[in-house]
This record gives structure tokens, C-alpha cells and sequence, in this order.
């Protein structure tokens, strides 16, 4: 994501403002803010406008009404100063969902589908698998493997209510909402007793950014840090999640944890010293390990 330091002015929008100019305007604005300015500008107006992007390129001399101009300036603003798109849009794309995403939420990235290709392959033998999703956010790996899973039977927990409320919204936004159980848990501590040594899959995207990374203070500024930023470098609640989901896995059953570029290694560590075995790194698209996993005795 590039810098706002140097992002251009927001055009001034006039009585007779097209599609196609206010578009051209805005990717011009956001050429130093965003590393796809033309996409961005489509997607906020085609917002504004109530419609899709085909409608913008099928009558690009429409001309905006003042409450289309307004709308879109204001987007234009907030995204001038790297406010996300997905925010300003209230969904984004995973997996094959369309999911809604507040403040509250972190927006789900691409690269998390591949916890969730792998966490679908390692039970892919499994009729009616446990699966325990922490820190569910959104909802997003949760609601994608029960997606493809119709007979898996799933908790996902999350410490706050606010994001817990969204997860919910997804569930039934997707017709998903009788096939998950949501619980408000920081990590284990409201996943019963009965419940230990109980689950086929453990499953997390959890905080792994250090809290003196500069990123947070920059383009990631408007996500909650809650759900970005653990102690010890990034690897405090990786360490508790790994530690804890022994004792709820079966026998032979996997734990997948998604973290830092140069998180790999220490992960792979936490992994062997907590008796795990079967422990590899896979490295998503752009070629960076991504998620390591490990399996119970």
C-alpha cells in the first residue's frame, strides 16, 4: 500500500459531473494513496450509485445527481487518508462469501484461504468433524469451511461481542447461522471442560504483529489493533494457542495457525517443544510461509 503523504487534491465536482469523469478525477487522486486507483474509484461510486461496476461502464455520461457527488467525495476523503475500501464498502470478498466488515473486524485477506484449503484437506477423511475456529473475526474461516463442509460441526469464538455480532450477521447472510456455534471466549476460557480432547481441528488467524511494527501506525491504522498487535514480538497469543490446543485436540488431529512472515520458524518451535508432531510451514502466494501447522500425539 503506497503512502497519503503525497496523494493529489479531491477534484471538484460540478453540476455536470459524468461517470466517467468523476472517475477519471478520483483515479488520479489515488494514485499515491492506493496500488489500484482505478478499482478503488469504481468500487466507491459504483457504491454511491447503488449499482454495479458493469453500470458504470455501460453509461459513463450519466451525470451524478448532488447526493451521488456528496457520497462520493466523502468516500474519496476517507480513502485519501488510507481508510480501507472495505470498510467504506461494509463487505468484502472471501472465500466464496461475500461477508459484512465494520471497524470492529478485521477485513479478511487472501491469503488466509490458505488455512482454510488446508484446514479442508487434513479433514477431508473426517465424517462430521469438530472443528474450533479462535479469534473468529468476521467469521471468515469459519463460515468458508463450513461452506464446504455442510456435515462439519463448528465453534467459533472471539473475546468481543461486537465482532462476535458481525460473525453472526455473516452466518446468516450466507445461510450459514444453524451450523455454528459462536462464543464469547478469550482463547480457551470459556470452551468447557467436557469439551477438551474433542476437536478433529483447531484453527486461528490470530494477533502476530509487534506492537512497535511501524505498520500499525500506517496503512493498517484503521483495523483494530486488538486483532493485529500481541506482546513478545508478536508471538504471545500464537504461544497460548499453541500450548492450550493440545488438550482439546484428539489423537492424531492438526492445530492451523496463520501468522508473520518471520514467524515460520519460532512457530515450528512452540510446535516440538509442546509435543506436537507432523509440524510443517506452508507458504501462501507471494511465496511467505504463512500458516505452520502441527498434529497431536
Amino acid at each position: 500500500m503506497k503512502g497519503a503523504a503525497n496523494s493529489k487534491p479531491i477534484p471538484p465536482f460540478f453540476d455536470k459531473f459524468s461517470i466517467k469523469e468523476a472517475l477519471a478525477e478520483a483515479r488520479i487522486s489515488l494514485e499515491n494513496i492506493s496500488d489500484s486507483p482505478a478499482l478503488d474509484a469504481e468500487l466507491l461510486l459504483a457504491n454511491c450509485l447503488k449499482k454495479n461496476q458493469t453500470y458504470l461502464h455501460t453509461w459513463p455520461e450519466i451525470i451524478l445527481n448532488t447526493a451521488q457527488q456528496e457520497c462520493f467525495k466523502k468516500h474519496l476523503e476517507k480513502r485519501l487518508n488510507d481508510y480501507p475500501v472495505a470498510y467504506l464498502l461494509g463487505e468484502q470478498a472471501f472465500w466464496t462469501l461475500d461477508l459484512i466488515v465494520t471497524p470492529d473486524v478485521l477485513i479478511p485477506r487472501p491469503e488466509t484461504e490458505l488455512l482454510v484449503e488446508t484446514a479442508l484437506n487434513k479433514i477431508s477423511h473426517i465424517k462430521q468433524p469438530r472443528i474450533l475456529d479462535l479469534g473468529t473475526g468476521s467469521g471468515a474461516i469459519a463460515l468458508a469451511i463450513a461452506s464446504e463442509r455442510p456435515d462439519a460441526l463448528l465453534i467459533a469464538c472471539d473475546s468481543s461481542n461486537a465482532v462476535l455480532k458481525v460473525a453472526r450477521q455473516n452466518a446468516i447472510r450466507n445461510k450459514l447461522d444453524n451450523r455454528i456455534e459462536f462464543i464469547q471466549s478469550n482463547w480457551f476460557a470459556n470452551i468447557q471442560a467436557d469439551q477438551q480432547q474433542s476437536f478433529d481441528l483447531i484453527v486461528s488467524n490470530p494477533p502476530y504483529i509487534s506492537p512497535d511494527d511501524p505498520h500499525l501506525s500506517q496503512t493498517i491504522r484503521h483495523e483494530p489493533r486488538t486483532a493485529l498487535a500481541a506482546e513478545n514480538n508478536g508471538m504471545a497469543d500464537i504461544e497460548i494457542i499453541i500450548k492450550n490446543s493440545i488438550t482439546y485436540l484428539k489423537p492424531k488431529s492438526y492445530l492451523i495457525i496463520e501468522h508473520g512472515y518471520d514467524q515460520a520458524k519460532l512457530s515450528q518451535q512452540l510446535f516440538l517443544q509442546n509435543n506436537y508432531i507432523n509440524i510443517e510451514s506452508y507458504k501462501d502466494l507471494n511465496k511467505i510461509q504463512r500458516i505452520t501447522l502441527g498434529c497431536s500425539l
